[in-house]
């Protein structure tokens, strides 16, 4: 009998550790989606983040990364997360603004006076309430807002050195309404197109140039066909991280706080790698994909970005205002 009774024991012991294992290896499954090639900056943040999150999780959460519009275009994205079809995505701060209209704030022109205003909003008090307030307004889930990177300007047409140079040239511009404005405000014919139609536009001509952080223009190869380089820094590309209502809430809290923390450290780690990259991948683009860049005077372009912000900020209304206001006291 008591032979029976340490077997029984010992079988018991091993069904709830069985079970226990089961528990642990039991994944949960985050497919994160993103236009950009594998290689891209996207690609790259995506597994930084992989990484940490099945290190955090213990491998309890496998995040699985899905390149090149393979669950869904980064137009469609955020509405794919609203109807939690999609776990999660890498979409560009300005692409949001259809769904999240106050994300247009990040997409002012020259709203971030230099790098450190810039984290000191995104890493701050204000990047909080905009998490915050985007959960709560769409029910998505802004995990990180990861690297920033300036948009650089390029076309096929001529060398820009004064905003006189942009007069009539057919610049692809994201469906954002801040973006439109401003290159209407520098003098150019703006054309709005999702992203998933921009390769094929700019390399058939059917418009001249466009702007991407540095390292798209790399990695999309447009330097095969857009040789003219334009420094402007007229606005900021984030990468930011998002997440569905449905995919967070199959979490438990400890799995939730892991989950936090590997974006929050991915986009820190991600920042830091990218933070001197602007100038090597500008250098390439020069010496080694042929294109010609021109530095022109920002003065001009800056007062027209300002105009850009009055008017936004008189269109949107009072929450817009007070959103940028804490952006300006951020600087502070």
């Amino acid at each position: 009998m008591k032979y029976l009774k340490i077997k029984n024991f010992i079988a018991s012991a091993l069904i709830m550790g069985m079970t226990s294992t089961v528990a642990v290896a039991a994944d949960i499954t985050m497919n994160l989606g993103f236009g950009a090639p594998e290689e891209s900056l996207y690609g790259r943040f995506g597994k930084i983040f992989e990484a940490k999150a099945e290190e955090y999780t213990g491998g309890s959460v496998d995040v699985k990364l899905r390149c090149c519009n393979q669950i869904s275009s980064e137009d469609e994205g955020f509405k794919a997360m609203q109807l939690g079809t999609v776990d999660g995505f890498f979409i560009t701060a300005n692409n949001v603004s259809p769904h999240w209209p106050l994300m247009d704030v990040t997409v002012l022109p020259y709203i971030f006076q230099n790098a450190k205003h810039l984290e000191d909003v995104v890493d701050g008090d204000v990047g909080d309430f905009m998490k915050s307030q985007l959960q709560k307004d769409t029910s998505v889930h802004l995990l990180s807002f990861g690297p920033a990177l300036y948009r650089d300007f390029f076309n096929s047409k001529r060398p820009v050195n004064t905003m006189a140079d942009m007069a009539g040239l057919k610049i692809r511009v994201p469906k954002n309404e801040v973006m439109l404005a401003t290159f209407e405000a520098f003098g150019a014919n703006p054309v709005p197109l999702a992203w998933s139609e921009t390769p094929t536009a700019l390399q058939t001509g059917t418009v001249d140039g466009g702007d991407n952080g540095t390292a798209f223009i790399r990695d999309m190869k447009f330097y095969e066909f857009e040789p003219h380089l334009v420094i402007l820094e007229h606005f900021v590309a984030m990468a930011p991280l998002f997440a569905s209502d449905n995919f967070m809430k199959k979490l438990s809290d400890e799995q939730r706080e892991q989950i936090l923390r590997a974006a929050t450290d991915a986009g820190a780690e991600m920042r830091s790698q990218v933070a001197n990259e602007t100038a090597e991948i500008r250098q390439w683009l020069v010496e080694k994909g042929g294109m010609a860049m021109t530095t022109p005077d920002k003065a001009e372009f800056v007062e027209a970005g300002k105009s850009v912000q009055d008017m936004f900020a008189k269109k949107r209304g009072k929450e817009f205002v007070d959103l940028v206001k804490k952006i300006q006291a951020a600087a502070n």
